[in-house]
């Protein structure tokens, strides 16, 4: 009755049955032998939280299993522990237990199953206490902060493992060659020595998070009938080993963000089972076999950020099953396949692949861009940017009805956008449209704008509710953005973040006021082009606008005094146009240098030196509303890996490394997201819970 009261649950039914009357074994979680002596207690995932008290059960000496796994306790675990000499089953892992070390358990030598795992115990854990534990089958230390240390030798003496992980838990140099002696070993989650050869029964490896180094052995698994392999977020050196895919059933292969070198062996391309294939962030160099392309069950193929080079080949339409497609940032060439969502395929097929990501920015592809773009009906994101495509405007694009991202950036497009006579509604999902950096011509799109259904609605809270896309457990999107010349990858791309970025093109006429109807754009640049007439006082009506450049063109007039309502505006470029008149005062207004007015002869008006008429103008004390950590999603640093850009008072455009608390007027929604999604992020993301792999 002591751990009851202890503990506490939002599960009404564990303890129901903990009352005084009835008989400790027909409590829940308890189990007993036949003269009433208490050998389990079960009560893991059961949301309890509280400080475990074992010192009111340690004289429980028949106990055998003892399991609290994936709760929320925390507090010290007393060395109580050490009492349950009987003890074959210890489950403490998936919880709280913050800044303790763990307790004393070189007593339990009859323990066949040890789970610690992503329990938050520190310190430096006592190895030693494992080597009379023999009978182990199970261990699981993996996802703890403990004090680095090399691969313990206890660990090679339990040779009846058949689970072992002890990824992330501060295992540091290499792994003894005696580790080859664990023949049972089924899941082994932990350079690598060669003698990982004699893992003929393993399926799963997971070597993921660590600091191994050196290269991966030639022969690494090339007899197991392996399903899965996980080495990324490591410093390994040398080839991709050849022989991975050798027994036809490897299923996943993640090796990306080590240091790899070399060409991707042609023996992949014969790996028929593979579903994710995965080998970003290396450095990579060659072409891509002929027919990884097509795989047929794959449905992710990542090789970004690497040196590969070639073109896309047309076995690509054999690839059915294929969702995520990310090639950015490498040397690939030639025109892009007709048959990219094409080719001699099913009729079911050819009605709209499974893509929903593409990603091709940053290579050298050139040409024209494929209509057969336009069966990719379930396509979300499609980033071509920072190539040489010399084509127009690609209009069949209006017909992909699920497009959220459409970036075409600093290419060679060219000719007229929108404003044609095509009914019907298009781009309503589109959150990111791109085209800076072309040719393009013409009026803006009014029409297109008047489409944009995403960057219109808001939910009855009034503010939208956010998640990523392609968010899931397998892969989420990113995108790249440029904000004051300034380029920024998005490593996950929230559904609230809307931007226009139509800059550095040939258009011309006046600003649309269409455009004041997107009422959640945060990102507006219109700047250098050939633009005309007056700023538009339905801007203002654009609420949740972070940042608006509409320099370098030919605008008149005065700057409408509406503007002052943009209360989230943290940065603002109006210079090298004709604007004449006042400079609006007050709110964000007051926060902005000269340089957001250069060249313009006719403004006057603080901040600049230029006073109006004989009114001596003074600069204005900031509103006491403003709060620079308070009014920018951006300036909260929420969601996004990126850089603070100073810019008069500083756009900060979020996107700090690492998410930071959100306080804007603290909506509740935006609370319980900001505490599911916060994590810290390095050089090595991490999105997963404690335990949880990446695919």
């Amino acid at each position: 009755m002591n751990l009851k009261s202890a503990l506490q649950t939002s599960n009404t039914n564990v303890f129901s049955s903990w009352e005084s009357g009835n008989s400790i074994c027909n409590f829940t979680g308890i189990s007993c032998t036949s003269d009433d002596s208490i050998t389990e207690i079960e009560l893991s995932y059961q949301n309890l939280t509280g400080v475990l008290p074992l010192d009111s059960v340690c004289q429980l000496q028949s106990l055998e299993k003892l399991s609290f796994g994936f709760n929320y306790l925390h507090g010290p675990i007393m060395d109580d522990l050490k009492n349950f000499v009987k003890l074959q089953y210890l489950d403490l892992g998936n919880n709280l237990f913050t800044g303790w070390s763990v307790p004393e358990i070189s007593s339990l030598n009859q323990l066949r199953y040890l789970h610690l795992n992503a329990s938050g115990f520190s310190g430096t854990f006592p190895w030693k206490s494992l080597q009379n534990m023999t009978g182990l089958v199970w261990l699981s230390l993996g996802d703890n902060p403990f004090n680095p240390s090399p691969f313990p030798n206890e660990v090679l003496l339990l040779t009846n493992l058949t689970w072992l992980h002890l990824s992330n838990c501060g295992i540091q140099g290499t792994i003894p060659a005696e580790i080859g002696n664990l023949k049972e070993l089924i899941n082994l989650e932990l350079s690598v020595p060669a003698e990982f050869g004699n893992f003929t029964k393993l399926v799963d490896l997971s070597l993921y998070r660590n600091n191994f180094t050196g290269p991966l052995p030639h022969n690494l698994l090339s007899w197991a009938k392996t399903n899965f392999i996980d080495v990324s977020l490591n410093f390994f050196t040398g080839p991709i080993p050849p022989d991975m895919c050798k027994q036809g059933t490897l299923r996943g292969l993640l090796l990306l963000q080590n240091n790899l070198t070399g060409e991707i062996p042609a023996s992949y391309a014969n790996c028929s089972t593979l579903l994710r294939f995965r080998v970003n962030n290396n450095s990579l160099s060659g072409k891509v076999p002929i027919g990884i392309w097509g795989l047929p069950k794959v449905n992710i193929i990542d090789i970004s950020l690497n040196d590969i080079e070639g073109p896309i080949t047309s076995d690509i339409k054999n690839a059915k099953s294929l969702t995520y497609l990310f090639a950015g940032k490498n040397r690939l060439s030639a025109e892009l396949p007709a048959a990219i969502c094409n080719g001699t395929i099913p009729d079911t097929f050819a009605k709209g692949s499974k893509l929903r990501t593409i990603v091709f920015n940053d290579n050298n592809l050139k040409g024209l861009l494929p209509k057969s773009f336009i069966n990719c009906t379930n396509l979300e994101v499609l980033d071509l940017g920072d190539n040489k495509i010399n084509d127009l405007f690609p209009y069949w694009s209006e017909a992909l009805t699920n497009l959220q991202v459409l970036v075409l950036k600093s290419n060679k497009f060219h000719g007229p956008i929108g404003n044609h006579k095509t009914s019907g509604v298009f781009f309503f999902k589109l959150r990111i449209l791109d085209l800076s950096h072309n040719e393009f011509t013409g009026f803006l799109p009014r029409n297109y704008f008047e489409n944009f259904n995403a960057m219109m609605m808001i939910n009855d809270e009034g503010r939208l509710e956010p998640h990523y896309l392609g968010e899931s457990s397998r892969y989420q999107d990113s995108v790249v953005v440029t904000v004051k010349g300034l380029e920024i990858n998005l490593q996950r791309i929230l559904t609230i973040f809307t931007t226009i970025d139509l800059s550095s093109n040939k258009f011309e006429g006046v600003i649309p006021e269409e455009l004041g109807k997107l009422t959640v754009l945060r990102l507006l640049n219109l700047s250098h082009n050939s633009l005309t007439g007056h700023i538009p006082s339905s801007l203002a009506k654009l609420s949740a606008l972070e940042s608006l450049d509409l320099s370098s063109n030919s605008l008149i007039g005065e700057i409408p005094l509406q503007l002052t309502d943009l209360t989230f505006l943290a940065m603002l470029n109006l210079s090298q146009n004709q604007l004449i008149g006042p400079i609006p005062q007050g709110k964000q207004f007051a926060t902005f240098e000269n340089n957001s007015y250069d060249r313009n002869l006719g403004l006057c008006g603080f901040p600049l030196s230029c006073k109006c008429g004989t009114n001596e103008l003074t600069q204005p004390a900031p509103p006491s509303t403003f709060q620079e950590d308070n009014d920018s999603l951006f300036a909260s640093g929420f969601g996004w890996k990126a850089v603070l850009i100073g810019y008069g008072c500083g756009l900060l455009f979020g996107l700090a490394m690492g998410y930071v608390v959100f306080k804007i007027r603290k909506p509740k929604w935006l609370v319980r997201f900001i505490e599911g999604k916060q994590k810290d992020k390095k050089r090595r993301p991490n999105n997963q819970r404690p335990g949880q792999r990446r695919n």
